[in-house]
């Protein structure tokens, strides 16, 4: 499981550099962001840019991430491709998740957003 992450300020950026979160690694994953969020600023940005593919596994690893950051933080996701962006879609997590259309856009935004505020694709 290979993630990056950039400290800032207000907010934290980690970066997925897989090309699938699934069953394969989706706990990994959810271990990983324990790992790097546990003293996390309020906002943390989830880079899914380099993500082609996600499953079920997957999106249950993000949300385990969103739940483990508890109610003073708040995890966004920007850079979804088209697939990716359909599951959170159609399982209706875009209403949960702020959604930023690229990484830029997202470190553009002051202050945390609140779902359903996401920016076009």
């Amino acid at each position: 499981m290979q993630l990056d992450t950039a400290h800032y300020d207000e907010f934290m950026v980690v970066s997925v550099l897989e090309d699938r979160l699934d069953a394969a690694i989706a706990l990994d994953f959810k271990d990983a962001m324990r790992d790097l969020t546990c003293e996390a600023p309020p906002r943390v940005i989830l880079d899914l840019s380099k993500v082609r593919f996600l499953d079920s596994s997957g999106l249950g690893a993000v949300i385990g991430a969103m739940k483990q950051l508890g109610a003073t933080r708040k995890l966004e996701l920007a850079g979804l491709n088209t697939a990716v962006e359909k599951v959170f879609r159609l399982t209706r997590m875009d209403s949960i998740f702020v959604i930023h259309s690229s990484l830029a856009s997202a470190l553009a935004t002051r202050g945390p957003a609140t779902a359903g505020q996401a920016h076009a694709y």
